[in-house]
């Protein structure tokens, strides 16, 4: 029981954080703010749910520029 308990989470952890923690990272802070947003109702939803997947973008796109940039 505790082989598959400690399997469960390490399957859990590499399929989360993978290669590049700063990735996962970025999608619990983009996914925070945009529940912020909506639950203040400072933005409408489309207009959070947009501000969201631009986040991410956003993140994602910035830290392949950091990787990039490291390994070059």
């Amino acid at each position: 029981m505790i082989r598959f308990v400690k399997g469960f989470g390490q399957f859990w952890y590499d399929f989360v954080l993978g290669d590049d923690w700063k990735i996962a990272a970025a999608v619990v802070i983009a996914l925070g703010v945009t529940l912020a947003l909506l639950l203040s109702d400072a933005l409408s939803t489309t207009a959070a749910t947009v501000f969201g997947g631009a986040a991410l973008v956003v993140a994602f796109v910035a830290s392949m520029v950091i990787d990039v940039r490291r390994s070059s």
